[in-house]
């Protein structure tokens, strides 16, 4: 069964592909994490089933009109010349997923092929969160050992076990696996994947990308009054992700400060 086939296997009609945008993303693997959490490799095998089928949105935000993508197959990638933290082979999860193109979601389209939207974070129901020192599941029992550290030499961290339900995978700033993400994603005519290491035409549209996106935060930092040449100082070393949250965060605070101002002006006016 070829892709499209499988994923018409989710619409209500059977679809062209010219319609369809497909890419691959790691969902997680398991490998410690920021939040000194892993995956055992049960559990992966478990969600290989589980993600089949599920919905990507943003920011696990749950809204029905936030539904960007859907799984339509999955895979466990083995690495054998590649270590976890405590040493063992990397074992990722990687799924196919697929969105239909439209007018609204070109300029989403093309943020993933640039490498913008990129990293992803899972969320599922795991019924064991087990101590890697002793063995304990925290869910039932505690123990003292404490994850980051230590205990001879073994590592402290909470193996995640017996995952029970997949809900979604979504696109986020900032994911608690540091490796999850969009990998690879199809060229235009959809018959094999290219690398983004391999495609000089990335590395050309993420540095003209960054340049426009710095001209705009410089723009917005020299609204800020006197804070605008700390604010530029420290924009000028950022990359683009950074400068993406970085512009969205003064543009939330233009937008308050706008509001406060018509509020001021609307008493003003009722004297």
């Amino acid at each position: 069964m070829n892709n499209l086939e499988k994923i018409n296997q989710f619409t209500r009609r059977e679809l062209q592909e010219e319609e369809v945008y497909q890419f691959d993303v790691i969902l997680c693997d398991n490998n410690i994490d920021r939040d000194l959490e892993c995956f055992s490799d049960h559990a992966l095998a478990q969600m290989q089933k589980l993600f089949i089928g599920k919905t990507g949105i943003f920011d696990h935000n749950l809204k029905s009109n936030n539904q960007t993508a859907r799984i339509f197959d999955t895979e466990l990638v083995r690495s054998p010349d590649q270590k976890t933290k405590d040493g063992r082979p990397l074992i990722s999860l990687k799924a196919n997923a697929y969105m239909i193109r439209t007018d609204s979601n070109s300029d989403f389209i093309r943020e993933i092929d640039a490498g913008i939207k990129k990293e992803v974070s899972v969320s599922c129901c795991a019924g064991k969160q087990i101590c890697s020192v002793c063995g304990a599941d925290r869910r039932e029992s505690v123990c003292n050992h404490i994850p980051g550290n230590y205990y001879g030499e073994k590592y402290c961290c909470v193996i995640l076990d017996d995952v029970q339900d997949a809900y979604e995978w979504s696109f986020v700033a900032v994911p608690a696996q540091p490796a999850a993400g969009v990998t690879k994603y199809f060229n235009h005519d959809h018959s094999q994947y290219v690398s983004e290491k391999n495609h000089p035409e990335l590395s050309k549209l993420l540095t003209e990308l960054e340049l426009q996106m710095r001209t705009e935060v410089f723009q917005l930092c020299g609204r800020q009054g006197a804070v605008s040449k700390a604010l530029r100082t420290a924009a000028d070393k950022m990359d683009l992700q950074e400068l993406l949250h970085f512009k969205q965060s003064l543009l939330e605070e233009q937008k308050q400060d706008i509001s406060e101002a018509e509020v001021q002006l609307a008493a003003f006016r009722q004297r």
